[in-house]
């Protein structure tokens, strides 16, 4: 049975001022099933929806201040809080912890940064995918239901996957019927099921001041709200990085024609091994381009307390000029605290960078052991449980895998908004869960775990190496 086009629609950014603030949900009282099963769940929902429907209930916001969040962060309430209903004098936090956080998070953007635009808070990465994989990959996620994609200077894929992204955009998913005369029909079904329950949960999760949803045709009629309903993040190279303005702009504009699209959502700098000038000079431009249109919002990618400080200095009193989010490599393995804690308190998002591993020759195995059991009992994969983990503890999250596999190609499904929030499953982290996940913080190293994303191997010094603790 394959579900109609119509509920392959984009959840459309909601532009609201702020979210509201949730009732606390129950805690689950029934185990979710395994692995196994999941795609049965799924599939069985397939055909008993419609076209999305939404009812608007008029909530009222509450106001929380910061040490609400972070004891909700450490695990000491079960209040579900969504998105940024919270101001701080000219700060709206970014980080807000929820046992059912909605799909999309509300980040600062927008020319000077005043405004607020939404990020899907489950991406997918093409960290590692090899040129020749990226189209299939893509594919098979925007069927899914993922519309965050997290691409890179040094991932070497933006051509390979600006030929999917035209696909799409040009005539919806149909564009991309030829990709997916490869695929088993049981697969598609997975796959449609997937989308389908994505949206179902993002009715349910999306609140106050909410407009209908409607989904995206497919055809050129539909182009432009596709495009709004995606969200792409590029992030510049250590050499794209320079004190010389102009160079950076241009980086920034050559990604943007190999994309084949008129703006970035979202531009990075991928980490910070250069050094203060050009690490600067290079955020100053991005804000520039920023403020020009050709991005709607800048960010950092692994920087400590450190570099973030920089920034702090050079934008002063413009706190809208602070950085929309910070991706770190980010895990119950090593949490950072302290770079968490910086950017709670001056709003700036965080995320979680693609996992690919999460350990190295000498562990950590006790806390995978952990982690390994924990999801056993709740019937679902460790990436699950880490997606699910990121999403609750209030960060945005991009997880990847390849596609040369059935396991590969289930993984982009499992991993994705709709993968998490299977449709009459209760997949949810109880308060107990979270402190066991929490518990297992062992500060677990970069140097350690042997994964280069934004540096190289000579980069690396020691074990103990971290490019958050660059100076």
């Amino acid at each position: 049975m394959m579900v109609s086009s119509c509920v392959h629609g984009v959840v459309v950014a909601i532009l609201t001022t702020f979210c509201v603030v949730t009732d606390a949900l129950q805690l689950p009282t029934a185990e979710c099933s395994r692995r196994s099963v999941i795609p049965e769940i799924l599939l069985s929902a397939a055909g008993l929806l419609g076209a999305p429907t939404i009812v608007s209930a008029q909530m009222e916001a509450e106001k929380v201040d910061i040490s609400a969040f972070n004891a909700a962060r450490s695990g000491t309430t079960t209040s579900s809080v969504a998105a940024t209903a919270v101001r701080s004098g000219k700060i709206r936090s970014s980080i807000i912890p929820s046992l059912d956080p909605p799909p999309l998070l509300p980040i600062r953007g927008g020319r000077k940064g005043k405004a607020t635009i939404q990020i899907p808070r489950v991406g997918y990465s093409l960290y590692k995918t090899a040129p020749e994989l990226v189209p299939r990959c893509t594919s098979l996620a925007l069927r899914a239901g993922v519309r965050h994609f997290d691409v890179a200077s040094l991932y070497g894929s933006n051509t390979a996957f600006a030929a999917p992204l035209k696909m799409y955009l040009g005539n919806g998913l149909k564009g991309l019927d030829k990709l997916y005369k490869e695929e088993k029909d049981e697969l598609l079904e997975i796959l449609d099921a997937t989308s389908v329950a994505g949206e179902k949960h993002a009715i349910e999760t999306i609140g106050f001041g909410s407009r209908s949803i409607s989904p995206t045709i497919d055809g050129s009629a539909g182009g432009r709200q596709r495009r709004e309903g995606l969200f792409i993040s590029h992030k510049i190279s250590n050499s794209e990085q320079s004190t010389d303005p102009v160079s950076v702009r241009r980086s920034v504009k050559r990604a943007i024609a190999e994309l084949g699209v008129s703006y970035l959502d979202m531009v990075s700098i991928h980490s910070p091994l250069t050094d203060k000038d050009r690490r600067l000079t290079t955020y100053q431009a991005l804000l520039e381009l920023r403020d020009g249109g050709f991005v709607k919002s800048v960010s950092v990618c692994n920087y400590g307390v450190g570099p973030l400080e920089e920034i702090a200095r050079l934008v002063g009193d413009n706190v809208e000029d602070y950085p929309a989010m910070n991706q770190l490599e980010l895990s119950p393995f090593n949490q950072h605290s302290d770079v968490v804690n910086w950017c709670n308190d001056r709003g700036v998002a965080v995320g979680c960078s693609a996992w690919s591993k999460l350990s190295g020759v000498d562990g950590p195995a006790e806390e995978w052991a952990v982690l390994s059991d924990l999801a056993k009992t709740k019937g679902v994969t460790k990436a699950q449980l880490l997606v699910r983990w990121s999403l609750q503890k209030g960060y945005v999250c991009v997880p990847r895998s390849g596609s040369k596999s059935k396991v590969e190609r289930l993984a982009i499904v499992e991993n994705s908004y709709g993968g998490v929030n299977p449709i009459d499953t209760d997949f949810v982290l109880s308060q107990e869960d979270m402190r066991i996940l929490d518990g297992l913080d062992r500060g677990y190293k970069a140097g350690r775990l042997g994964r280069r994303d934004g540096w190289a191997d000579e980069d690396v010094v020691t074990a103990d190496w971290d490019p958050t603790e660059v100076v």
